[in-house]
Formats: structure tokens, sequence, C-alpha cells
């Protein structure tokens, strides 16, 4: 569903369900020229909360720690523009937040 939308607005996906030893990143594509790492959160209903709090300060850095190893084994250039945003699917409402949160070390 998430993969779905984002093409309908106009992001490129290159990569889902990116997997290495740091953790894990649900959709990595591009915005025009910026690579943008999604993270997707899911929740049947608002009974369990907005699934956006559960991106924590925890799952953020641990998002841009994985970006890291992705970046240096597809050596990526540095100065590469890169965001991290967040899609949040409540029932049947999907809600894009760009720039979600700011690279933690």
């Amino acid at each position: 569903m998430a993969a779905d939308f984002l093409q309908e607005n106009g992001i490129r996906i290159i990569e889902r369900n990116y997997r290495c030893r740091m953790g894990e990143i649900d959709i990595i594509g591009f915005d025009g020229d910026t690579r943008v790492f999604f993270e997707v959160k899911y929740r049947k209903n608002a009974d369990s909360g907005h699934p956006c709090e559960a991106v924590g300060f925890t799952k953020q850095r641990t998002i841009c720690r994985t970006a890291d190893h992705y970046r240096m084994v597809k050596r990526l250039p540095v100065d590469m523009p890169y965001r991290f945003d967040i899609i949040s699917i409540s029932g049947s409402s999907v809600e894009w937040y760009k720039n979600a949160f700011e690279y933690i070390e």
C-alpha cells in the first residue's frame, strides 16, 4: 500500500526491505534527485495510537545507522542529498511526513 502510494506521488522506488546487521529500511527511493529512506508504520485503527509515535529516538538512530551502511555499501557520494520520511498508515488512510527527522549519529 505504501509503495503504491509513493509511486503514485512521483517516487521512484529503488529498494524495498533493505536489511543489514544494523537494522532495516522499509523503502528506499528517489524524490527528484534526493534519495529518501522511508519508514512505514501501520495501525489497524487509532486504538493503538498514531503510527508515527512508534518511530522514536532509538528507531530513528537505527534507521540512520542502516542508511549509513547502505550509503557505504553502494558507494554513494558524500554530498548526495538524502532525507528520512515516514509513511503512516492508519486503517486505509495514508499520510506522508517528509523530512520527518534529522540524521542522528
